[in-house]
């Protein structure tokens, strides 16, 4: 039986000289839509993720997402569809690609799923029936309110959330290389353990094996998960860990915003202020409001940002939000000491 997000009784996965070989990471956008939309919906006042639920939450619950498809495939615990998180297939699909993936979900995979919710769940909601009834159909409207979500939620933050987790896939490649598998299984996470070519798993509430898990192993860094190993077991895929990622207590935490000098010799002031100012996604009207700056001077200067490639657009609702980019994050963090 497939099985998603179950807090990892021991469970021991044999490896071979194969497996070994098939054992590769994945930075995969649909683990963090999953996990984010549950921490989102718990209620929680999580202490390392408060900025962004602070600024998250009401845009989700005004496009009325906390009642949507998503609120009823992902309950706040347990048991999560497998077709949600398809196996990513490189180092890095674009939510696109993963989206693409859902889309072609087989009608028996979906159903299948669907059933097993309902075992965890006592029921299914009224929009999993008719994704019961209709999958194909309906599994398109799943994939645009995920697109919605992402929008809302996670592209305006990706660039720097995307960073925490490509360090944390380095940091652990590097252990790889230097110490061996063994080594990295040890210091994964506290309910790992490696010996005797074999994969111990803490808690785990069901049995593991290769002949249930498929071959190889696919290590999934996330940003949202929380302290618990969460697993997925559907073959033939390979078995999937998700664990916390390392650096994620820093997350949210707001760049110094001194001796950007340096910088603004080369972009301008305006320019540069609004990047300082990007820390947190944020509007063309708010930016002018913190800044001083006119609106009309504001959204001219986020065009040439964008045109740079520094700053990337998000539609929420009526407004759209700017959020620096990867390449903004590495200025300012070689601009100031």
């Amino acid at each position: 039986m497939s099985e998603f997000w179950r807090m990892v009784l021991l469970a021991e996965l044999a490896f071979s000289a194969s497996d070994l070989a098939q054992m590769r990471f994945a930075v995969s956008p649909m683990w963090e839509v999953g996990t984010s939309f549950r921490l989102l919906t718990s209620g929680s006042a999580h202490p390392v993720h408060r900025p962004w639920l602070e600024q998250v939450r009401p845009r989700v619950a005004a496009a009325g997402l906390d009642r949507g498809w998503l609120a009823e495939l992902i309950p706040p615990s347990g048991y999560v569809p497998d077709f949600l998180n398809p196996a990513p297939t490189g180092p890095a699909p674009a939510l696109a690609e993963e989206l693409a993936g859902i889309r072609a979900a087989p009608a028996g995979r979906v159903r299948q799923d669907l059933d097993h919710l309902g075992r965890h769940q006592g029921r299914v909601g009224p929009r999993s029936r008719t994704l019961y009834a209709e999958p194909q159909a309906r599994l398109a409207r799943v994939a645009e309110e995920i697109e919605t979500y992402w929008e809302l939620a996670l592209a305006p933050y990706w660039a720097r959330v995307r960073a925490v987790l490509d360090a944390d896939v380095f940091y652990r490649a590097r252990q790889v290389a230097e110490y061996g598998a063994g080594h990295l299984f040890n210091d994964l996470h506290t309910s790992v353990s490696w010996d005797d070519n074999t994969l111990r798993l803490v808690r785990r509430q069901r049995t593991l094996s290769r002949t249930t898990a498929g071959a190889g192993l696919l290590l999934i860094p996330s940003a949202f998960t929380g302290p618990s190993l969460l697993t997925r077991v559907t073959p033939p895929d390979p078995p999937q860990l998700a664990y916390p990622a390392r650096g994620i207590g820093s997350l949210w935490e707001s760049r110094p915003t001194t001796s950007t000098d340096a910088l603004a010799a080369v972009l301008g002031r305006s320019r540069t202020l609004l990047l300082t100012e990007l820390d947190a996604p944020a509007s063309t009207t708010e930016l002018a409001r913190r800044t001083g700056l006119s609106p009309a001077g504001v959204s001219q200067y986020l065009t040439a940002l964008r045109d740079a490639g520094l700053v990337s657009a998000h539609r929420a609702g009526r407004s759209v939000l700017y959020a620096r980019t990867a390449a903004a994050e590495s200025l300012l963090t070689a601009a100031t000491p």
